[in-house]
């Protein structure tokens, strides 16, 4: 079975940096996470609160999904913190 984000919802988390969003693999829930370096460079990188955070987010989704995928697919687990390095 494939990845799948039916869930748009997203939530950014100070004490780690990051952003959290789920995605579900059939019946299994899969916690991913992206540094928010990630988000705050390149097109983002104005980014530097939560709010800017959540946008560079929304903004980049389609990309942020299409790494995750990929990122799943080779390591198949429940938690998955998604580096700069994924997306080149």
């Amino acid at each position: 079975m494939a990845i799948e984000f039916p869930n748009r919802a997203r939530s950014y988390d100070e004490s780690a940096r990051r952003v959290r969003f789920i995605g579900h693999d059939g019946m299994f829930e899969i916690r991913f996470f992206v540094d928010i370096d990630v988000l705050a460079k390149g097109p983002c990188e104005m980014a530097t609160s939560e709010r800017d955070y959540l946008a560079a987010f929304d903004r980049l989704r389609a990309t942020i999904l299409g790494v995750a995928e990929r990122v799943y697919k080779s390591k198949r687990t429940n938690l998955i913190v998604l580096k700069r390095a994924d997306f080149k």
